[in-house]
């Protein structure tokens, strides 16, 4: 228990202790902080109090570390820092604590802090892990028989994505412009994106780098992670399926990422892990004999939608983590098997996650089935996302007192702005 006040089914218990960057009206500065309950606990002040006291000889180099305007430093310190931290968050905030006046000084109420990216992306990589999602779109494209390309179940596909795009929960979206061909024309258009998509996914971000050359240990790919975050992939989907062939999303990618503000640890997720689906086959260094199976995460995942005028948000689809075909850990070492250096900051996203049927998806594209049929949100009807529809992705494991959640991840989507490409590609909408 703690004094401070924790809500029934909050994400936020004294189980997850996430990490995130915040502000204050008062403070613009970024700094680290955790959640617990409603309230924001800013680390960077209990860098100068509490944490001194009750860490171990390395408490100037993490203290030093949380002093930052990101969370990278932090990351970097490694799994240990990382425990030790959580640990002293933990027993400060007990019921009881001696520390109690100087968290509660330190201590901002959610709704008076702004959230940052918590950490400084330099590369970000998105799979396409879920399996459900990569054989119901291969099925929408290739037919039932060729949905899963053959080398799909032996490694972790991925594309190299924009960091300069990736955005924090809140951050609005505007709709994209781009080239697009419609089946009835012989050469493209140049017009806005017409079939707007979400992308339902976590991501985890690397803490230790590796050098260049020296592959990621499947063994140890734990170690080189931070933690866990949500992320809504959004795509453009009239603009990916003109530009994709022959070497995958480009443009209809990267005009926007939105993560969550906050990254929940291994230490909150342990007593979650489960086996992932089923594959082929796997090369020696993606067997993860350490956890024989049981790579990834049993979160209970949801997408909530609120309408262009509506007043509610409605939960649309429905998904687990556990629909994942390859862990964050296979993901790290197969990233790495050819010598790429991977950076503390780095994000890599899962792919869509979706489960077997039309509820429990993590896209639009295959809830319509590429866009023939409506989705029936309260009422409105829906193929794609429209102008001023505000999206929400949340995912929790456990309940009550054992708790992790992972906050919210999301958007709203903006009208697309001729008036600025008009300048520069000399086009205008008719």
């Amino acid at each position: 228990m703690s004094f401070i006040t924790i809500p029934q089914d909050s994400d936020f218990t004294l189980a997850n202790i996430p990490f995130g960057v915040f502000s204050t009206s008062t403070n613009s500065t970024p700094r680290p902080c955790t959640a617990i309950g409603n309230h924001v606990l800013d680390l960077s002040a209990l860098s100068s109090t509490i944490l001194p006291k009750v860490l171990s000889s390395d408490a100037s180099e993490i203290c030093s570390a949380l002093q930052k305007t990101t969370l990278n430093a932090f990351a970097a310190l490694g799994r240990t820092a990382r425990i030790a931290v959580r640990n002293a968050i933990i027993e400060a905030v007990k019921t009881g604590s001696q520390w109690q006046s100087e968290v509660e000084s330190a201590l901002v109420k959610m709704a008076d802090a702004k959230m940052h990216l918590p950490m400084e992306i330099g590369d970000y990589t998105d799979f396409y892990a879920g399996k459900n999602h990569a054989f119901n779109v291969g099925v929408l494209f290739r037919g039932p028989a060729n949905a899963l390309q053959p080398n799909y179940t032996h490694l972790p596909v991925g594309y190299h994505g924009r960091a300069s795009t990736v955005v924090v929960s809140g951050t609005p979206l505007r709709r994209p412009l781009g080239q697009t061909c419609p089946p009835t024309n012989s050469t493209p258009n140049f017009d806005q994106c017409n079939r707007l998509d979400i992308e339902l996914e976590m991501a985890c971000y690397v803490s230790r780098p590796n050098e260049m050359g020296s592959p990621v240990d499947i063994a140890n790919a734990e170690d080189h992670i931070f933690g866990y975050s949500l992320m809504n992939d959004w795509s453009a989907r009239d603009i990916q399926a003109w530009e994709y062939v022959p070497l995958g999303p480009f443009n209809a990618k990267n005009f926007g990422t939105t993560v969550g503000a906050w990254i929940v640890t291994d230490e909150a997720l342990e007593g979650f892990r489960t086996a992932q689906l089923e594959g082929g086959e796997v090369l020696p260094y993606l067997k993860d004999e350490k956890r024989s199976g049981k790579g990834v995460f049993d979160v209970e995942l949801e997408v909530l939608v609120k309408p262009a005028g509506q007043q509610e948000f409605s939960r649309v689809f429905t998904s687990n983590s556990k629909n994942l075909l390859f862990s964050f850990s296979q993901m790290l070492a197969h990233h790495t098997i050819t010598g790429c250096a991977m950076r503390t900051g780095d994000l890599l996203g899962s792919g869509t996650i979706s489960g077997t049927d039309k509820t429990s998806v993590g896209s639009y594209l295959e809830a319509t089935q590429g866009g023939k049929e409506d989705i029936d949100i309260n009422g409105v009807k829906r193929k794609w996302l429209e102008d001023g529809d505000e999206v929400i992705l949340r995912g929790h494991a456990g309940s009550g007192e054992g708790r992790v959640g992972f906050g919210e991840c999301s958007g709203v989507i903006l009208p697309a702005e001729w008036g600025r490409w008009s300048k520069v590609t000399g086009m205008k909408k008719e």
